[in-house]
C-alpha cells in the first residue's frame, strides 16, 4: 500500500492554500467542510491576508506552518501551483488535492506536466488537477467544495467530472444513500482510477465502487487492477462518450481521450465490470451492492400481485441476460395452499390482485426462505385491498426477525404516494427497493452478470495462474 494515498484518505493534518474569509469562495468552503464534517487532525488555512479564518489560526504561507502536513489542498489560481508544490515537499507533504483549474484543459498541458514533475521530486502524489476535492466518511474527512452532510456508508465513487460529481454528491443525499468516499479525479494528472481501485480493493469501509469515466490514459493498467479488484467488490461504470459527438465533449471536458465505446464495452466484461448505461441505472445498482448479502447462486424468483408489472419485469431480466426457470417445486407446493385457486405457479409467481398483505409479505418470506433459491424479487402493484406501507413495515420487521436478509432480495412497489414512503421505508432498512420494475429488474440482472463475470475472470486468471484456488 502506497503510504502517500493513505494520506490521501487518512491525513493526520491539512492545509488549505487559498483558504479564504468570504463565504461562497471555494477557499472558504473547502476550509468549512473540513471543520464542520467533523475532521480530527490538525488544519492549518493558509492566506497571506487574513490571520484568523472560521476560529483557526491563519498562516502567510505554508513555510509558516510549524510543523509538517500530510495534505496540502490547494485552491489557488493555475500559475502558482508549482509554486506551492515546492513548498508543500519543504513541508513533507505526501498528498497535494489541486483543486485548481486551467491545466489540460484548455491547453495547458505544459503547465500541468510541470506540477507533476516537482511533486515527483519531492515525492508527492497529486490529486487533481480541475476537482472539487474529496471525502472520505470513516475519517470524517470532507474535503472538498460540494455538500457538507454527505451520509457514511459501503458505496465509493470515483468521478472525472466536478459538476456531476457534486449533484451526484447531492443526490447521494436525498436517495438516502450512504458512501465510504468520493472523490474527483479531474484531469488525472498523477492519481488515476487504477490507483484508486487498489486502494479501496483493501479498504474494508467499501463494498462496491462506482466509476464515472471519461477516458483512461493507461488502459492496460486499468484493466490489469479492475479485474482483479473486480474479484473483491463490483465496480460500477458510467462511460462517458459513447457516441462521436459525447467524445469530442469528453476532449473539450478534461481533455481525455473516450476511446472506442465498444471496445471499452468489451473489455469491460472480460475484466468483471459492470457498465451502466445511465446515472439512475448506476446508482440503482450501487444502492443493491451496498445493501445485499453476496448472490451465491441458486434461482431467481419473481413475486408479483400483479401479472403486467411481472411481465415487464420478466422481459427486462431477458434483455438484461437474464432468463428465468420454474420456481422449485418445494416453493410451489409450500404456496400453493396458501394462494387463491387461480394464482399462477410459474416463474413469476403471481399471488394475483386479491392477495391480502399478509399474503404478499409471506409469499416473499416463503421465496426468502427456499434453500433452492438464490434470489428473489418482490413486484408489488398498489390495490385497494392492500395497503403498501403496511407491507413495507411487515417486511422490515420480519426480515430483521430473521437476523437480516440470508440472500437477495429487490424489490419494486408501484402505485401512488403511499408506494413512495414504503419504497423510502424499505431503502432506509437497506431493503433496495424501487418504483418501477425496470429499474428493480436491471438491478437484479447487475447482481446475477457481476456474479457470472467474475467467476469468469477468476478461472481465465487462474488459467494464466495469476490468482490461487
Amino acid at each position: 500500500m502506497d503510504e502517500r494515498l493513505e494520506a490521501l484518505f487518512k491525513p493526520k493534518s491539512i492545509a488549505v492554500v487559498g483558504a479564504s474569509r468570504k463565504p461562497g469562495k471555494i477557499g472558504f468552503e473547502i476550509l468549512r467542510n473540513i471543520i464542520e464534517y467533523g475532521f480530527k487532525g490538525k488544519v492549518y488555512p493558509v492566506n497571506p491576508k487574513a490571520t484568523q479564518i472560521l476560529g483557526l489560526k491563519a498562516y502567510p504561507s505554508l513555510e509558516a506552518i510549524p510543523e509538517d502536513v500530510d495534505m496540502v489542498v490547494v485552491s489557488v489560481p493555475a500559475k502558482f501551483v508549482p509554486d506551492i508544490i515546492d513548498q508543500a515537499g519543504k513541508k513533507h507533504a505526501k498528498v497535494a488535492v489541486v483543486i485548481a483549474s486551467g491545466f489540460k484543459e484548455i491547453g495547458r498541458a505544459d503547465l500541468e506536466e510541470e506540477v507533476v514533475r516537482r511533486a515527483r521530486k519531492w515525492g508527492i502524489r497529486v490529486l487533481g488537477p480541475n476537482i472539487f476535492g474529496m471525502i472520505y466518511t470513516p475519517a470524517r474527512l470532507n474535503a472538498s467544495f460540494g455538500p457538507k452532510d454527505v451520509i457514511p456508508g459501503s458505496v465509493a465513487f470515483i468521478t472525472q467530472s466536478g459538476a456531476l460529481g457534486i449533484a451526484l454528491m447531492g443526490m447521494t443525499i436525498v436517495e438516502r444513500i450512504g458512501v465510504s468516499a468520493i472523490i474527483s479525479i479531474g484531469n488525472k494528472a498523477d492519481i488515476d482510477d487504477a490507483d484508486l481501485l487498489e486502494y479501496l480493493a483493501e479498504d474494508p469501509h467499501t463494498k462496491v465502487i462506482l466509476i464515472y469515466l471519461e477516458g483512461v490514459t493507461d488502459g492496460r493498467k486499468f484493466l490489469r487492477v479492475a479485474q482483479r479488484v473486480s474479484l473483491k467488490k463490483p465496480i460500477i461504470v458510467i462511460k462517458a462518450g459513447r457516441t462521436e459527438a459525447g467524445a469530442k465533449a469528453v476532449a473539450s471536458h478534461t481533455g481525455s481521450l473516450a476511446g472506442n465505446v465498444v471496445i471499452y464495452s468489451t473489455l469491460f466484461k472480460q475484466t468483471g465490470i459492470l457498465q451502466a448505461r445511465t446515472v439512475e441505472e448506476a446508482f440503482d445498482w450501487a444502492r443493491a451492492f451496498s445493501y445485499l448479502p453476496e448472490y451465491k447462486g441458486g434461482q431467481l424468483v419473481l413475486v408479483t400481485n400483479g401479472g403486467g408489472a411481472g411481465v415487464i419485469s420478466t422481459d427486462t431480466l431477458a434483455e438484461n441476460g437474464v432468463k428465468l426457470e420454474a420456481p422449485p417445486k418445494s416453493l410451489v407446493d409450500t404456496l400453493k395452499p396458501k394462494l387463491p385457486a387461480f394464482a399462477s405457479l410459474g416463474n413469476p409467481i403471481d399471488v394475483t390482485g386479491m392477495i391480502s398483505n399478509e399474503g404478499f409479505v409471506d409469499s416473499v418470506l416463503e421465496a426468502l426462505k427456499n434453500p433452492e433459491v438464490g434470489a428473489v424479487m418482490g413486484i408489488y402493484c398498489q390495490t385497494a385491498v392492500t395497503d403498501p406501507m403496511v407491507i413495507a413495515s411487515k417486511l422490515v420487521r420480519e426480515i430483521k426477525a430473521m437476523g437480516g436478509l440470508p440472500k437477495p432480495l429487490v424489490l419494486t412497489l408501484i402505485g401512488g404516494e403511499e408506494c413512495y414512503w414504503a419504497v423510502t421505508k424499505l431503502n432506509t432498512a437497506k431493503i433496495p427497493t424501487y418504483p418501477m420494475p425496470e429499474r428493480a429488474a436491471t438491478t437484479v440482472a447487475a447482481i446475477i452478470n457481476y456474479s457470472r463475470m467474475r467467476e469468469e475472470v477468476r478461472e481465465r486468471l487462474k488459467e494464466l495462474g495469476d490468482v490461487s484456488d
